[in-house]
């Protein structure tokens, strides 16, 4: 086959049509089954209706502990006139005890009297009482479980009672994983060079495989070699049900799946409407399905729910899970292609009007928008966005508990604001999300109140204050408390030793200096230029002063990891990765919250771990931090 140069834009809809019908039409979607032990059983899918085999309980049981009798012997029971029985006419019986036949009631052991010549009652029993009778749970060959049923831990202990310790069930799907690029080392490689990539796709697909019910098979990597690959498909295709090959989805000069595909079988689609994962591919081999994911973690995950997901349900007879969504404002604005479906992953919070989802970076090579998500919007083909404020449903993979016990803090970042966020999910199952936007971002997002509270250190240069200024201005008729946080170390990052023995910001200018700045409204930024205008210094002169980054830890990995030479930050994130700092002033970082937004018992504890010496400890441990006054209200708009 000749190298393809340009991949299809099917629409999502269609290429499901076509890839759930070519499922039918090849017989993945007929279950096959299996005999296990019960035992082994859990969540597993019944294959057929389930009957029981004994009757439970299989013969007249004491529901109490007490003594069984004859309900007759007890008639005219009363207070002023017990009725004593004697020894040869009850037995004592524990709760499950077999009640003999001549028996046919139960006295609680709370209502009997025991004296020197049998036992006496107040209280007549009626025939029957306190007995379970032959088949009270379930009566042989009742029906147990119906077919297609998921077995959890209750019906594993009915199976065991009614005598089933072997049922018949539907086998679960065997997913093979080829993971292929010549760049790819497996986890735990160290020294890693430059160009070369982690393996994780297939960890992480085999992950989802057993969310789905499936047993997932990873082959080892394979280099982007044809004839390798080749060969690795055609062994894996014998041994599964469903394959699956990573990376090589795409046109580029080392992409082979298409190919392969299309030689060893049938290749339905190559190419979807969808971002991410555009380039995915779906086929068949040997009557078996084949799904080609992009190399790029989040494209693989998607094209993995929205093509290999349903598949595999169907494969197992079942439907699949309902998916939960809440109605969530934007909280910011989201162009949108108008050609493709778009899912963006966001985080979501509760604030007293609504629901916000915030989204998150949208790169499909940025696995901790994964991981941090809550959840994602969908943006359906021929839409171009949404808009900031707009109600869109986002579809939940954590729990609405989650959701609903979560602080947002939007502005400026630190490090403090990381252990914060641990402690307060450590000791009271409290989550803090952050977004990094700069000082004056998480100003506007105050004033937009969909945020509960934003970090920020901004100098105003005519006072020399921080933030009071900035808050008055923006924030005139709120109700806001400034809360310390920290006092900080702020300078210039450099490499470990200062090869280029860069000792004030004056060195920025010289001509081998590559810098790596803050982004604009950011605290830092300001406090730069502050500094510079101070020293007469031209930003134009710095070379990469419009080289932007969004954190602290961002500005010290790109001067470690040589992307460039000096950077603008706090001494806590060159201590981090051990890199040596010029310290130029100590700022105030401080917590701007709306008192009116958020939870009376969140901003309490809040206060509490702040204040915490754990807290101290840890934030102080890291250099270059001040705690004096942390925890305190500085000052309130009220």
């Amino acid at each position: 086959m000749q190298r393809k140069i340009y991949i299809e834009n099917m629409p999502l809809d269609e290429a499901r049509q076509l890839w759930m019908n070519h499922l039918s039409s090849i017989g993945f979607c007929s279950p096959l089954t299996e005999t296990i032990a019960v035992e082994s059983a859990l969540n597993r899918i019944t294959s057929k209706a389930i009957y029981a085999r004994r009757s439970s309980p299989h013969y007249p049981a004491a529901a109490m502990d007490g003594i069984a009798v004859r309900a007759a012997d007890t008639y005219g029971a009363t207070e002023r006139t017990p009725v004593v029985i004697k020894p040869d006419h009850y037995v004592e019986v524990d709760t499950g005890d077999y009640v003999p036949n001549n028996f046919d009631a139960v006295i609680m052991i709370e209502d009997v009297n025991y004296e020197n010549n049998g036992v006496s009652i107040i209280k007549p029993a009626v025939p029957w009482q306190h007995i379970r009778s032959i088949g009270e749970d379930m009566v042989a060959q009742d029906l147990l479980l119906p077919s297609y049923t998921r077995i959890g831990p209750f019906e594993q202990a009915a199976l065991l009672t009614a005598a089933v310790d072997k049922i018949e069930v539907i086998a679960q799907p065997i997913v093979g994983i080829i993971p292929t690029g010549t760049e790819l080392v497996n986890y735990g490689s160290v020294d890693m060079a430059p160009g070369e990539i982690v393996e994780s796709n297939s960890h992480m697909l085999a992950g989802l495989c057993q969310q789905c019910g499936a047993l997932p098979l990873r082959h080892k990597i394979v280099a982007d070699d044809r004839k390798q690959i080749k060969k690795a498909v055609l062994e894996m295709i014998e041994q599964v049900d469903m394959l699956v090959i990573c990376s090589g989805a795409s046109v580029g000069r080392e992409d082979y799946t298409a190919v392969i595909i299309d030689e060893l079988g049938e290749l339905l689609v190559h190419g979807l409407a969808i971002r991410p994962g555009k380039p995915a591919i779906l086929g068949s081999i040997k009557d078996k399905p084949v799904i080609g994911v992009p190399g790029y973690p989040v494209s693989a995950q998607l094209v993995f729910h929205l093509l290999a997901r349903p598949a595999l349900f169907a494969r197992q007879g079942i439907s699949e899970p309902e998916e939960v969504s809440i109605q969530c404002q934007i909280a910011r604005k989201l162009p949108s292609h108008a050609g493709v479906d778009e899912y963006v992953y966001v985080n979501c919070a509760r604030l007293p009007n609504s629901y916000y989802a915030y989204p998150l970076n949208r790169g499909a090579g940025i696995t901790t928008s994964l991981t941090k998500s809550d959840g994602f919007i969908r943006i359906p083909r021929g839409n171009e966005g949404l808009e900031a404020g707009e109600l869109t449903p986002v579809v939940l993979h954590r729990s609405r508990h989650t959701i609903d016990n979560t602080i947002v803090c939007i502005g400026s970042h630190d490090l403090a604001i990381d252990i914060l966020a641990d402690l307060l999910q450590l000791h009271y199952g409290i989550r803090l999300i952050s977004s990094n936007v700069g000082s004056m971002g998480g100003i506007m997002s105050l004033r937009r109140q969909e945020t509960h509270l934003a970090g920020i250190h901004l100098l105003d240069p005519q006072t020399g204050d921080y933030n009071t200024s900035y808050l008055k201005r923006y924030l005139p008729n709120t109700n806001w408390k400034l809360l310390t946080l920290v006092r900080r170390q702020q300078g210039l990052i450099v490499k470990a030793g200062n090869p280029l023995n860069i000792t004030n910001l004056a060195d920025l200018a010289r001509s081998k200096v590559r810098f790596v700045n803050r982004q604009k409204g950011s605290g830092t930024r300001v406090l730069l230029d502050f500094l510079l205008e101070k020293e007469n210094l031209k930003s134009e002169n710095i070379y990469g002063y419009n080289h932007e980054e969004y954190t602290h830890l961002a500005v010290a990995a790109a001067v470690a990891n040589d992307a460039c030479d000096v950077g603008m930050g706090v001494y806590a994130s060159a201590n981090v990765l051990n890199l040596d700092f010029v310290p130029l002033a100590e700022e105030t970082y401080e917590l701007c919250i709306l008192p009116d937004l958020i939870d009376p018992e969140h901003f309490e504890l809040l206060i509490k771990i702040i204040k915490s010496q754990e807290f101290i400890e840890r934030v102080t441990s890291l250099g270059g931090y001040n705690l004096e006054g942390s925890g305190e209200i500085r000052l309130s708009s009220q």
